[in-house]
């Protein structure tokens, strides 16, 4: 808990977000972070504006300070590294999903489907990957569902006939406390994500190591 309290003030005092903080084998401590994501405006969206994107100079500013604030608690590791997320960005609160409505998306549910799946889906399944949607709640609050189709994607170069009845379509509706885990599918997509994912990458270990 202390660790978390102190990555994320550091991070929050700098302007940016905590996406999430990982510890692997070797002492490695990996951060992620982000830029405060705002609803673009009908102007920006029209004009094909995009997202800002976490740079080199912004994981390099946090690493430092990042330094600084774990010595000053004690934290014991031996590389800290701090990222922009990756093409498979864990989706973590409401804004989160907000924002990447319309996005393909690979949720967790914390427990299988049982009673449920109603004979559509397997009732032990829990992972799904389906287009992220927003929808209306019996309640009329806002809930949030995926959809998505079994039928096999076309192979390069390969012609779908006009003719073939439309797949079936799934949808499955959830809300977040339902989730183990949510996060943007690993699609490479050089039209549309590439402008969200630009890479930010800070190293440091017992000097600075900043790629190009």
């Amino acid at each position: 808990m202390a660790l978390q309290q102190t990555v994320e003030q550091t991070v929050a005092g700098l302007g940016y977000d905590l996406v999430e903080i990982e510890r692997s084998a070797g002492g490695l401590l990996r951060v992620t972070i982000d830029l405060p994501w705002t609803a673009p405006t009908s102007e920006a969206v029209a004009a094909g504006i995009p997202e800002p994107f976490v740079t080199v100079e912004d994981c390099e500013k946090v690493t430092r300070q990042l330094q600084f604030a774990l010595e000053v608690d004690g934290v014991d590791y031996k590389r800290l590294e701090v990222s922009s997320p990756g093409i498979d960005r864990p989706l973590r609160n409401e804004q989160d999903f907000e924002r990447f409505v319309g996005e393909v998306i690979d949720i967790t549910l914390k427990a299988p489907m049982g009673v449920a799946a109603a004979g559509q889906v397997s009732a032990t399944r829990k992972k799904f990957r389906g287009t992220l949607e927003r929808v209306a709640g019996a309640d009329g609050a806002p809930g949030w569902q995926i959809v998505w189709s079994d039928a096999p994607e076309p192979k390069p170069g390969q012609k779908v006939s006009k003719k073939r009845a439309p797949a079936k379509l799934h949808a499955l509706g959830f809300v977040l406390d339902e989730l183990r885990d949510a996060r943007l599918a690993p699609i490479v997509d050089f039209k549309g994500r590439k402008a969200k994912t630009q890479p930010g990458f800070s190293d440091i270990d017992d000097g600075t190591n900043v790629p190009d």
